[in-house]
């Protein structure tokens, strides 16, 4: 009977509890990915990954990231929580300043801040942004999310589809009540189709109404056909999210490199999401970034 060991934690955030949840297994060597995908499943987090030895030289290491239902390109928390991960092992060094993940779209590398010998705070990079005009229609939107049409129309700002990897769905809302009073409809969700190729588009609801000191954008995230009914934190969704507050000139410019994302506050799994957008000016974004924390909270074996 094969064992596998796995490490838990919780990840855009420094307490226990918060954040979005990840499992880690550190040794995936040997498991296939059908069994990875049942293992996955079997968690039944937003995603686990999978560590392996580096397949290529510009690489560090090996990751394959798995929602309850499928394979991912790349994500957010994944990256940020497996850096924190490795770090806790020894596998990352105190004071390394770079580490660089083989993902399914290529190199990604995660910027490593440390204190006292421990690591702090990791900056994960994303591709550059693509904007498409959504393949739905706002009524089609809005009935999806179960909100009326004035509500994704009140801001002025238009749902855009953004991918640095992964497409989204970025919806505007006005008010951070609207953002919480979204209710989707998984039926009509399944009708969205992608501007980008393949597939369903995951939905993106945010509102830039000023509340908390610091916070950029209070957001939520659904994706049912990934296995997930609504996730915590999104990384892969918040280098789009960046892109498009900066590219729509809903933040000001001294606030590119400093933008915060809070999620997972109606899940009671409050998750704050860092976001650095480097641009020449609103449509020439050089580079995306998002960065975090994580905890670690538990681990284990599991026999199958």
């Amino acid at each position: 009977m094969p064992v596998v060991s796995f490490l838990q934690l919780d990840v855009f955030t420094d307490t226990p509890f918060e954040g979005n949840q990840l499992a880690v297994f550190p040794d995936a060597s040997g498991l296939t990915a059908a069994e990875m995908q049942a293992l996955a499943r079997e968690m039944n987090f937003s995603e686990s990954t999978f560590l392996l030895p580096a397949e290529r030289a510009d690489t560090d290491i090996r990751m394959r990231i798995f929602t309850p239902g499928l394979e991912m390109p790349m994500a957010g928390h994944p990256t940020i929580g497996s850096t924190f991960a490795l770090a806790a092992r020894g596998a990352i060094l105190p004071g390394q300043s770079r580490f660089v993940f083989g993902l399914n779209i290529g190199p990604t590398a995660v910027e490593l801040e440390w204190r006292d010998g421990v690591l702090h705070f990791a900056w994960m990079d994303q591709r550059p942004p693509e904007f498409r005009t959504p393949a739905s229609s706002v009524e089609a939107i809005a009935r999806a999310v179960g909100l009326d049409v004035a509500d994704v129309t009140a801001t002025g700002l238009p749902i855009e589809e953004v991918s640095c990897g992964v497409p989204y769905l970025c919806v505007p809302l006005k008010t951070r009540a609207a953002v919480d009073r979204a209710s989707p409809d998984l039926s009509a969700m399944r009708h969205l189709r992608s501007a980008f190729e393949g597939g369903h588009a995951p939905l993106f609801l945010f509102s830039t109404e000023p509340v908390d000191p610091g916070v950029t954008a209070y957001s939520r995230m659904f994706a049912s056909d990934l296995g997930v009914a609504e996730d915590p934190a999104t990384g892969s969704a918040s280098g789009p999210l960046g892109a498009y507050l900066v590219r729509h000139g809903a933040v000001p410019r001294e606030r590119w490199t400093r933008m915060l994302s809070l999620q997972g506050v109606a899940m009671g799994r409050p998750s704050r999401i860092h976001i650095a957008i480097h641009a020449d000016d609103a449509e020439t974004i050089t580079r995306v970034q998002v960065g975090g924390q994580a905890v670690m909270v538990g681990g284990g074996e599991i026999r199958f």
